[in-house]
């Protein structure tokens, strides 16, 4: 069963109070459904700034993209899920994965222990599992998970409330189908409540030079090769297009950067909240 589609925009935290707040609300007036933080020491803390947009711009959903778990504890990774979670009136979702590469040197600053992929791992089933535990019976705070691997698919099967399909922008289309009907061939009798959600790397034909930098490949390239990362054409087109991805593949969670929301806010306009 296909979720309705959303729409999320990964904003990084950083400068004064009244740009991070007007960044939230603009998200929110566009029809975007949740700001996503990244995690790093060189952006403000994300739980103190997804709490900052959360009480900015009400009705706006939150949500950390993602939390390296290295770098916390579990159980003190957990408690400020939680208490977000409660004190944005259930607006929070806990995104949360085993770390960027260059996160190493952060964990080690803070004390913590980096550890092989398998220990990464261990530490993200950790904080699900005290996050469940200060939730109780009477609270499900959505846990968000991107995944590429088998293991962490395998994780996030059992746990996720939302997968991130962590597929290389040159994955090809058949492979993330693939990858997609794996995970809710783990998942079993939870596969029907999971949400797939991609992130877009490229939405229309205006590139910023870090994009082409961190995509290390040419977006028009791509865009013929029918990377899922990239998205051009009217807006009707590109809502036509996130369609068939909907149906062939089950992705209805779209986020993009902060830096092509205008660019993506006429299919916003189309499709969010779609069934």
């Amino acid at each position: 069963m296909s979720h309705p589609f959303r729409f999320g925009v990964i904003a990084a935290p950083r400068g004064s109070a009244e740009e991070w707040i007007a960044t939230a609300r603009r998200i929110a007036d566009l029809g975007y459904s949740t700001l996503l933080s990244p995690d790093g020491v060189g952006l403000h803390a994300p739980f103190v700034a997804l709490a900052t947009a959360a009480t900015a711009a009400p009705g706006l959903r939150v949500a950390t993209f993602v939390l390296a778990a290295p770098l916390r504890a579990p159980r003190a990774a957990a408690w400020e899920g939680h208490s977000l979670a409660v004190l944005s009136a259930d607006r929070f979702e806990f995104g949360i994965g085993t770390g960027r590469p260059d996160a190493k040197a952060e964990a080690e600053s803070f004390g913590r222990t980096w550890g092989t992929g398998d220990d990464r791992l261990a530490v993200v089933r950790d904080s699900i599992a005290a996050l469940r535990e200060f939730d109780g019976a009477d609270r499900r705070t959505p846990v968000l998970m991107a995944a590429a691997g088998p293991k962490a698919l395998e994780l996030a099967a059992a746990e996720a409330d939302i997968v991130a399909l962590a597929a290389m922008p040159t994955t090809p289309r058949a492979d993330v189908a693939a990858m997609a009907a794996g995970l809710r061939e783990r998942a079993g009798a939870r596969a029907a409540a999971l949400e797939l959600a991609m992130n877009l790397m490229v939405v229309g034909d205006e590139v910023p030079p870090w994009t082409r930098q961190f995509l290390r490949a040419d977006p028009a390239e791509l865009y013929r090769q029918g990377s899922l990362a990239v998205l051009r054409g009217s807006p009707q087109e590109m809502a036509d297009e996130l369609q068939r991805r909907r149906d062939e593949i089950g992705v209805s969670y779209l986020a993009v950067d902060q830096s092509f929301v205008d660019s993506l806010a006429p299919v916003v306009e189309l499709l969010a909240g779609k069934d």
